[in-house]
């Protein structure tokens, strides 16, 4: 009876640290190798079919099973221990992290599949074959249920990547040792001998992966970047991570830029004071992004704004931004000011339950890299943010790089035409990013976008890069020889934005 418990209870383990695994894995692989969609699918589908595949191997195990399982156990609670410190080590030496990500995946997924039909061999006897199998399975669902919530709410938000898996792998050990000890009287004598080496040296390498796990993976994520690394945080959303050269920092989200302390006013003061001049004494904005405060730095210039709504979805990144003191040196403090209100809520659905009352919306969102961010540029998306704007409302989107991904963003600018908007394209050289470009939309057919842009005084406004000479060259461009032209817009159930972007030529800056 003590027997078919523990094997019960190393099954739950199993299923709880598996699935965690797979979701590290498929953490990982979205952080090193974008498109989190496509590489969470990729993931779970090859450890699911890796989990067959080891089910089929097990069928070879003849003699000695609870010994095999012990083993299983064993080399299984170092992969999932390792996994989050391979990748890192593979990410700073080799340029084969894929590799080794989807090679771990099928490795796990493999033992996995193994042990789950071993345990229902070795009960076999403790009870019938109908409650064996159901009681075996049931131990396993439940264990990746509690383990889902576990990666969803503790995991990857509270102890990180760095020692969840370590903890998971952990609970992997526990069970083998415990195993170990109270069924070796079924294990034969010379095996023993063999185990039990075995098993100190797995504890001994776990103990060293834990006095080594942080510097490891500190030194994986300092090799991805040119600079310092002063600042890291993954969240339940995203990785967060600062640099510095010099005395400028670099704001970077799931290892792509934000923004950099070097220009970050040639990006932030185009998208905000144009549209801010052509509203005629703004009073209510409404900020979509825009976390690191600041484009509501530039908003808070205005004496006619009455109140700035930023709806972030990461209450980490906003909570840098009115904390960290880089950040809040650089944007003047303006996420604690008092006009100011933060909501952190996925925009889609927050804005829903909103009454139309706003002059400007300002759309400072990431990249439309994935399809969970394609959303937020998509026609349905637009079509409530122009019920929120009044009649006359004006917004702006940054819509990534009219040359380096000139597809994706025409299809922004379709996107926002079908939706009845009148559109007006910008662009600007930045430094640390190249050439990029925003699209203002107006909510009044006969407003005239180009002719009031080109009447904007900028004198009355305290500015460091944008002037009057600038203004008409934000407007201004040439032939478009970087792509063709294409009449697509991007809809929810027809998500092309993020295929185009992700097809861009970044590879030219």
């Amino acid at each position: 009876m003590l027997k078919s418990q523990l094997l019960k209870i190393a099954i739950f383990a199993t299923g709880l640290s598996g699935i965690v695994a797979e979701y590290i894995l498929s953490t990982l692989a979205s952080y090193f190798l974008g498109d989190s969609v496509f590489q969470w699918t990729l993931i779970v589908s090859i450890m699911l079919f890796s989990m067959g595949l080891g089910s089929r191997i097990s069928k070879n195990f003849n003699t000695n099973l609870i010994a095999k399982f012990i083993y299983i156990e064993l080399i299984l609670s170092l992969l999932v221990s390792f996994a989050a410190i391979l990748v890192y080590a593979a990410a700073a030496f080799t340029l084969y992290d894929d590799v080794l990500i989807y090679g771990l995946c099928i490795g796990i997924g493999l033992l996995i599949g193994m042990e789950i039909p071993l345990v229902v061999r070795i009960n076999e006897s403790s009870d019938q074959l109908h409650v064996n199998i159901a009681s075996v399975l049931e131990n396993d669902y439940y264990g990746s249920l509690l383990g889902g919530l576990f990666f969803a709410f503790v995991g990857l938000p509270i102890i990180g990547l760095t020692y969840t898996p370590l903890l998971l792998g952990g609970i992997n050990l526990i069970v083998a040792v415990f195993l170990f000890f109270y069924l070796r009287k079924e294990i034969g004598k010379k095996t023993i001998q063999q185990l039990q080496i075995t098993v100190y040296t797995v504890i001994l390498i776990w103990g060293l992966g834990v006095a080594t796990a942080s510097p490891i993976i500190t030194y994986g994520e300092q090799i991805k970047y040119r600079d310092k690394v002063v600042f890291s945080k993954q969240t339940r959303y995203q990785k967060i991570v600062m640099t510095q050269w010099k005395n400028n920092h670099w704001l970077y989200i799931n290892g792509n830029q934000q923004l950099s302390t070097v220009d970050e006013v040639m990006y932030h003061e185009p998208l905000v004071h144009p549209i801010m001049q052509l509203a005629k004494k703004p009073q209510n904005i409404l900020v979509l992004g825009g976390g690191d405060g600041c484009a509501v730095r530039e908003i808070l210039k205005y004496p006619s704004v009455k109140q700035i709504h930023l709806i972030d979805l990461d209450k980490e990144m906003t909570r840098l931004g009115q904390n960290n003191s880089i950040l809040n040196q650089l944007n003047q403090n303006s996420l604690n000011h008092p006009k100011v209100k933060i909501t952190n809520q996925d925009a889609f659905t927050y804005l829903q339950e909103l009454i139309p009352q706003y002059d400007i919306i300002i759309i400072d969102l990431p990249d439309p890299r994935s399809i969970a961010l394609n959303r937020l540029y998509s026609k349905e998306f637009y079509h409530i943010c122009k019920r929120l704007l009044r009649p006359n409302g004006l917004m702006i989107t940054q819509a990534g790089s009219p040359y380096f991904a000139s597809e994706a963003y025409q299809c922004i600018d379709n996107t926002l035409k079908s939706c009845g908007f009148n559109t007006l394209r910008m662009h600007n050289q930045i430094i640390t990013m190249g050439q990029w470009g925003w699209i203002l939309a107006g909510k009044n057919p006969k407003f005239d976008l180009r002719k009031n842009f080109l009447k904007i005084k900028l004198n009355q406004i305290k500015t460091k890069w944008i002037t009057q000479d600038a203004l008409s060259g934000i407007i201004s461009f040439g032939k478009d020889i970087f792509g063709e032209k294409i009449e697509d817009i991007n809809q929810i159930h027809d998500p092309k934005l993020y295929q185009y972007y992700l097809k861009g030529s970044w590879d030219l800056y």
